[in-house]
């Protein structure tokens, strides 16, 4: 009966729209908007009983667009970065895994992992003993003093009775399998350099109660309890994380602390988790001002509250990232940290102002308005915004070197879809 009383056009174009919808996923986000803004435009044209077709509609439209989320991309290999694109889509990659080595950028880019090495297959998924750990555990292979790169014989979840701390001049490659570091304690990397840990699946991280640990072949200490990070970077560099997926750690998700610097984090997906990324410790660290960290082609997904990320003291580049849920803030820091973010997109969640806010200062005064915080075509959707401070023109040669040169915010769609682990990656096939 509705729509006897709606006007011929408006049927066609509810019509129109819900077809456009279910064949055009990938511009979902941007017809939530527009259908609200379409909405109001034609109301005054129709009867009162138009809102029950429009609600009618919107938990169609809802219901459609959860659906599409969901499914997993079945079409040709699509390589939407500069990341993906130098190695994602060739079906051959297994035959050259140690090509991914030569893929990083951002600051993290000189991250070479194992490459060179010899290669180490986890056979065995249990960690039953930290201190003398057997041949074909992955804390085996993470302690050796050699490069290795380090692989997976199949699935497996693999549950961690204390911290895994690993060495220099190793890469963790997920690819070809579903692996799962779930349940236990997280990754360590302290006081090394060259590690890359590429397609794993990070999540329900606890707290351990430390106890003696192997970190080396030669070398076995005292440790304390764990704060229940997903991965500390302590004191390291030239450090890459990619394709990671992380949710539910006591603590944080990423910590890069302790006078670590070079570290790329990119093409991961963030989710379920309240502290997510924090980039120096102490506000009063001074080598943290040498800290130089790259946050690229991530999404950062629901139930997330804070801290994406809260940076102090050194320079920190947010480049063609995805934020479409935060409850408290986005991008935090404190003590003159210089925050640049280029081409993000920004997606407020609530109503209320000051949770749309994406930036937030750590100061009991009036001296953030010194730091270099700038926004450099970055897209802000439902009253998202940024606040600005300190010079918007820094002479940034210093950095040169691990910058990303950003795409378009509009482009961040695309350039995220891929985020996360790749579990439906699989040897003889495109990734």
């Amino acid at each position: 009966m509705m729509a006897t009383i709606m006007k011929p056009y408006l049927v066609s174009f509810l019509l129109a729209f819900l077809i456009f919808v279910v064949i055009s996923p990938a511009i979902q986000a941007d017809l939530v908007e527009n259908f609200e803004n379409l909405y109001g435009e034609a109301k005054g044209e129709v009867s009162e009983d138009f809102n029950g077709v429009k609600d009618e509609v919107k938990s169609v439209f809802n219901g459609t667009r959860r659906i599409l989320r969901r499914a997993p991309y079945r079409g040709p290999c699509k390589a939407t970065n500069p990341i993906d694109r130098c190695w994602r889509c060739d079906p051959n990659w297994a035959e050259d895994r140690q090509r991914l080595a030569d893929c990083a950028l951002g600051f993290g880019r000189d991250a070479i992992g194992g490459k060179g090495g010899r290669f180490y297959v986890v056979t065995d998924p249990s960690d039953d003993d930290v201190v003398d750990p057997r041949p074909g555990t992955l804390r085996w292979g993470v302690i050796q003093p050699e490069p290795l790169w380090i692989v997976f014989a199949r699935s497996m979840v693999i549950t961690l009775k204390q911290e895994l701390i690993i060495q220099s001049f190793k890469t963790i490659d997920g690819r070809g399998f579903k692996v799962r570091i779930s349940g236990g304690a997280g990754f360590t990397i302290q006081n090394v350099n060259n590690v890359i840990i590429h397609s794993l699946y990070i999540h329900d991280i606890i707290s351990t109660n430390g106890g003696t640990i192997r970190d080396s072949t030669t070398h076995k200490g005292l440790r304390m309890r764990t704060d229940g990070d997903g991965i500390v970077v302590f004191g390291s560099s030239n450090i890459w994380l990619d394709h990671l997926s992380m949710s539910k750690a006591v603590d944080g998700l990423i910590d890069v602390v302790q006078g670590s610097t070079n570290v790329t984090i990119s093409n991961c997906h963030f989710t379920d988790h309240n502290k997510v990324l924090l980039f120096g410790a102490n506000d009063n660290y001074m080598p943290d001002k040498g800290m130089k960290v790259t946050v690229a082609y991530t999404h950062f997904g629901k139930r997330l509250v804070q801290r994406m990320p809260r940076c102090r003291l050194g320079f920190f580049n947010l480049v063609n990232n995805d934020y479409t849920h935060w409850e408290m803030y986005a991008i935090g820091g404190s003590s003159g940290a210089q925050i640049l973010s280029e081409g993000n997109r920004f997606t407020a969640q609530n109503a209320h102002e000051e949770t749309r806010e994406v930036t937030h200062r750590a100061s009991m005064n009036e001296n953030w308005k010194s730091w270099t915080w700038s926004s450099v075509d970055d897209e802000f959707r439902r009253g998202a915004f940024f606040t600005t401070s300190g010079n918007q023109h820094p002479d940034l040669t210093q950095y040169n070197y691990g910058m990303i040169q950003h795409a378009p915010a509009h482009m961040v769609t695309e350039m995220t879809m891929f985020s996360g682990a790749l579990g439906r990656c699989r040897v003889g096939r495109p990734c």
